[in-house]
């Protein structure tokens, strides 16, 4: 499922014309940006977690060149599933 196809299932689900459904959506997503840009936490009971690993500076290689690069440190999201999902998806073996 991608974003627009969030929106039409919100829209249908909750009887909303689209443009509230795109508020809604929109609005959900910049809290999330919000709160990951200032070093929170998302957590979704039964879904998973949302945090934002801080990784250092390393040398690295380009790969079409094969030279080396130094890397600078960065800070990039991560989900970590929750238990419950895990064992959902887990059931469709």
């Amino acid at each position: 499922m991608n974003k627009s196809g969030l929106i039409e299932a919100l829209s249908k689900k909750m009887n909303l014309t689209e443009k509230k459904a795109i508020d809604v959506v929109n609005l959900v997503f910049k809290g999330f940006n919000d709160e990951l840009k200032n070093g929170g936490r998302i957590e979704i009971r039964g879904f998973g977690s949302f945090v934002v690993k801080e990784y250092g500076s390393y040398t690295g290689r380009n790969p079409k060149t094969g030279t080396k690069i130094k890397v600078e440190p960065k800070k990039l999201p991560f989900f970590k599933v929750g238990k419950e999902l895990k064992d959902r998806v887990d059931k469709n073996k």
